[in-house]
């Protein structure tokens, strides 16, 4: 019962500008649009009735899974293909020529309805999210797959790069009473300006700041107000204090990826994965595309950004660190990128860690488990300075102080473009948008965060 891949013409990757001729071919020579649009949607017809006729992933025998393998990779072969062959064409015309600026979900959604069969129906994602991450069917690796052809190609992945650097409706309508009162509680994040600087504070007391969809929401709004409000001149991103018994009292930098929002198969890669790395982290590194008095010769607003750790930096946490100006740490943190040991990809952590921390350490940490605590040699690789835990308010104020300089927002810049290129960031990140997808459905993490969640369960009522 293994469904045949359908012919979608000769693939070729490029820029090719997605131009179409008359007749509804390629005018770059590649075969009928038209023609290919009926085979990648035949094909999605037959991947839908193969799985349908089977049972829920839940029940399904060794030989079900198997066959609805078969099902979901022959159609992914003819998408892959289509996109190759397509991709840029389909992009232009979601995006009316590259005069609409669509964020990552308008863009699935747009490419759902316009292109039948490129992506699984809005109906199948519906019940895939109400599913734990173990029982899914695992179609975000459709969308991963899509993304991926699309950052591919120069043109379209710019313009989305681009599209997902602008600020949120949501930081806009709130960007008055920011002004206003100078303090937001946006629920995982609190932001307050002071003095020129605008403190982030992760306050999910619940998770010591693991970041699941509601935090990168709340992350990416408040970046945007720091960097839309024209008070503001630095930032600062530092954990609150926690209400678990084990750090009830302290500060907590950031536990990394909530591999408990994994386990019930509410981490999206869309939402969560993919809009962190291009929406609020790349807005922290390269700045916020909008008009104001200076857009005609830099079209985004920067600032310097300063990272306070306290008692852990650990996965997304430490990936964070990567991309501050100033990272001030506690005598008694440390941090650590256990990404083999979680079996995800650790954003583009990859990218920047071995420029920072050299390919040994690299390995070291992202291999072997490593963590490097802020008093070793190798944290000075990572972290700027590090003091006694009672010191730490007077090191950030001082942070905050010396990097309030014109001169400071254009000498970043400058590093930042000379250390990680824009183009080699959409190369990695097309290519993560794809490897990303297929581990969140891998067995092994499927496995791990299992185990993590039942752990947690026997932990938790072990207290009561």
């Amino acid at each position: 019962m293994t469904a045949a891949p359908a012919s979608v013409g000769n693939a070729h990757t490029g820029d090719t500008g997605g131009a179409v001729a008359t007749d509804g071919t390629d005018a770059t020579g590649g075969s009928s649009l038209a023609a290919d649009r009926r085979a990648l949607a035949d094909a999605a017809d037959r991947a839908e009735d193969a799985l349908a006729a089977l049972p829920v992933p839940a029940e399904r025998t060794p030989a079900q899974h198997a066959l609805a393998t078969d099902a979901k990779n022959a159609v992914r072969t003819v998408r892959g293909r289509f996109l190759r062959l397509h991709g840029e064409t389909v992009y232009r015309q979601l995006t009316d020529g590259h005069t609409l600026d669509l964020r990552l979900p308008e863009l699935v959604v747009g490419a759902t309805e316009s292109w039948p069969g490129l992506l699984p129906g809005a109906e199948s994602m519906a019940v895939e999210q109400g599913r734990l991450q173990a029982e899914k069917e695992g179609l975000e690796i459709d969308q991963g797959l899509f993304l991926r052809e699309l950052l591919r190609s120069p043109g379209s992945g710019r313009h989305l790069i681009d599209a997902m650097a602008l600020p949120t409706a949501r930081a806009l309508d709130l960007l008055p009473e920011f002004r206003r009162t100078g303090t937001l509680d946006l629920g995982s994040v609190r932001l307050e300006r002071r003095d020129g600087a605008a403190h982030l504070t992760m306050c999910r007391t619940d998770c010591l700041n693991a970041e699941d969809n509601q935090q990168v929401e709340d992350m990416e709004t408040a970046v945007d107000l720091a960097l839309l409000d024209p008070e503001v001149r630095v930032g600062l991103l530092r954990g609150g204090e926690m209400t678990h018994p084990r750090y009830r009292g302290r500060r907590v930098f950031s536990a990394g990826i909530n591999l408990k929002s994994l386990h019930t198969g509410r981490i999206s890669l869309v939402d969560f994965l993919l809009r962190r790395e291009l929406g609020y982290l790349n807005k922290i590194f390269r700045g916020l595309r909008v008009e104001h008095s200076g857009a005609w010769h830099t079209p985004v607003i920067e600032k310097p950004w300063v990272a306070a750790v306290d008692t852990f930096a650990i996965g997304g946490g430490a990936q964070l660190l990567m991309i501050f100006d100033r990272v001030v740490a506690a005598s008694d943190s440390y941090v650590s990128l256990p990404a083999a040991q979680e079996g995800i990809v650790p954003g583009a952590g990859n990218l920047r860690l071995g420029r920072l921390a050299g390919g040994r350490v690299s390995r070291q940490v992202v291999l072997w488990g490593r963590r490097i605590h802020a008093t070793e040699p190798d944290a000075r690789l990572l972290l700027d300075e590090v003091v006694e835990p009672d010191l730490m308010d007077r090191a950030v104020a001082e942070s905050l102080e010396r990097l309030d300089s014109p001169a400071v927002v254009t000498n970043r810049r400058m590093l930042n473009l000379a250390e990680e290129p824009p183009e080699q960031f959409r190369q990695y990140m097309a290519e993560f948008a794809m490897q990303q997808a297929l581990r969140l459905y891998s067995q092994d993490v499927i496995g791990k965060v299992g185990r993590f969640s039942a752990a947690a369960t026997t932990a938790a009522a072990a207290a009561v």
